[in-house]
């Protein structure tokens, strides 16, 4: 196969990706409680699965959670999902979401869930302003017992990965854009 039937093939097989990411919050109130269901039981899927992550959420300012991002790719790979920003005490302060494009020897398709605390006020703005990217070089801990325990913050920011589901092999370079949009102004 040519690397423009490649490229061809990759384009159409991403597609899909990027359509979700036109709008970051959900459109109606039932999806709004859907998103924030599935929030829920993500973080106490995360919470039974390490409870030493409970020194993050306890001295965190803020985390943002996503539940599911599906990711794919062959050669060109990208990833999408949905979450919700909250406060360290819960409460709700916006939606957002994130994207990664990837290149590199990579093919498969797996889904997985993530949560990004933020340490500092600093850390949580940058987030909010939509300047906040983390580069191919940031670290994810995947979550198991005891992950929570050994990890720690690097540049105000703990990336961590539960449950990955599917079948990537990769080696590839890219990086995770976020999108945020704060609930009043959905509402």
């Amino acid at each position: 196969m040519t690397t423009t039937k490649i490229l061809i093939v990759s384009a159409i097989l991403l597609a899909p990706l990027a359509v979700p990411g036109c709008s970051t919050a959900p459109t109606s109130e039932s999806a709004r409680t859907v998103q924030s269901v599935d929030v829920d039981a993500f973080l106490t899927r995360l919470k039974e699965e390490d409870p030493s992550m409970k020194k993050f959420f306890k001295n965190c300012e803020a985390f943002a959670a996503f539940p599911d991002i599906g990711k794919g790719g062959f050669i060109l790979g990208g990833a999408y999902g949905k979450g919700q920003l909250r406060s360290k005490s819960g409460k709700l302060m916006g939606y957002c979401d994130v994207s990664q494009g990837s290149i590199g020897a990579q093919i498969g398709g797996q889904s997985f869930g993530e949560i990004v605390f933020f340490q500092t006020k600093e850390a949580m703005q940058e987030f909010k302003g939509g300047q906040f990217a983390l580069a191919a070089q940031a670290s994810a801990v995947a979550v198991k017992a005891g992950a929570g325990a050994s990890a720690d913050y690097q540049g105000g920011v703990a990336v961590f990965i539960i449950n990955p589901v599917g079948l990537m092999l990769e080696a590839s370079v890219g990086g995770q854009q976020f999108s945020f949009r704060a609930a009043s102004d959905v509402e």
